[in-house]
């Protein structure tokens, strides 16, 4: 038996995880940050303490019937993506937790960013290891992040370079703002996919993009003009769905179009939504993690962490 620990610590979520390498099988530990009724987020000094209050008493559930002397490495987010002055407080307490572990178990660390282990876990989740020695075009949507990278296999891991963005709100931003204007709990993805499913008329939208980027601020604007007007809560939440949905399709024809046809994964919390996994699944044929997977978690750095280990997938 092999295990590897994962551990993340995102601005929502903490997240520990063990892979067992002999089984293939991963177990999951993983709690929201709470958040007070009404408010859009944390400030990350809460973020940070919050975690502090959850970290240990999910590991020591993740390992209660666990063997740890099998344990061979310690994967870990240390920052949100990968690349020079990418930072953010609550990563600080995933890593330390890890370092102490690292030194008490006499066992070596690896750092990753929290962007891969979603990525990881995507691929993980949707059994496409061979993914892991190809070019592929990853979306990264969630409420931290919308992000398209163009991510280089090199069998133990891969390398990401950042090749379009949102220039403005982020797409979970705007599901929860949205959310919110709404009168739903933060984070409001699953109840805002619920009522946008029990939208009956036809619905609109006109994206922005610049280049490959988007610009998704207008969809707060436009959904509180809707409200204003009157319009009911089921069809401003399919309007704000939708608007995310064509604004990531008009980006992934424009990257298809500049870089080929490579294949395309998404990952991330907004990426669990059914109406847009449905209508992605149909068009481009595309790998979305299940929901487990997308939304935060600690699967992909164990998985990470995993491959390190090993050097390559057996």
């Amino acid at each position: 038996m092999s295990l590897f620990l994962g551990i993340d610590t995102s601005n929502y979520t903490t997240s520990t995880a063990i892979f067992d390498s002999s089984t293939g099988t991963m177990l999951q530990q993983k709690k929201l940050l709470p958040v007070k009724e009404g408010q859009l987020g944390l400030r990350q000094s809460d973020a940070v303490f919050h975690h502090t209050q959850q970290l240990h008493l999910l590991f020591s559930e993740l390992v209660k019937d666990i063997d740890l002397s099998e344990l061979k490495m310690i994967g870990v987010s240390s920052k949100p993506r990968p690349a020079d002055g990418s930072y953010m407080p609550c990563f600080t307490v995933g890593e330390n937790t890890a370092n102490i572990l690292s030194s008490a178990l006499k066992v070596p660390i690896a750092r990753f960013s929290h962007q891969e282990g979603h990525i990881s876990a995507a691929l993980f989740s949707s059994k496409r290891d061979d993914l892991f020695s190809k070019d592929f075009l990853a979306f990264h949507v969630s409420g931290g992040t919308t992000e398209a990278v163009l991510a280089k296999g090199y069998e133990r891991g891969f390398s990401l370079e950042l090749v379009a963005k949102s220039l403005d709100l982020h797409a979970g931003q705007a599901v929860d703002r949205v959310g919110i204007m709404l009168g739903l709990s933060f984070p409001c993805g699953a109840e805002l996919e619920k009522l946008a499913l029990k939208n009956t008329e036809k619905i609109k939208v006109h994206p922005t993009l610049k280049g490959l980027d988007c610009c998704l601020s207008g969809v707060e604007n436009q959904c509180k003009k809707l409200i204003d007007s009157g319009k009911s809560s089921e069809y401003v939440a399919a309007y704000c769905l939708k608007c995310i949905e064509q604004s990531l399709s008009m980006m992934t024809d424009k990257l298809l179009e500049k870089y080929g046809d490579l294949p395309l994964i998404y990952a991330g919390g907004v990426m669990s939504n059914t109406i847009i996994k449905n209508e992605f699944t149909q068009k481009y044929n595309a790998v979305f993690a299940p929901p487990a997977y997308s939304t935060d978690n600690a699967a992909g750095i164990a998985y990470l962490a995993y491959r390190k280990f090993n050097d390559v997938h057996t």
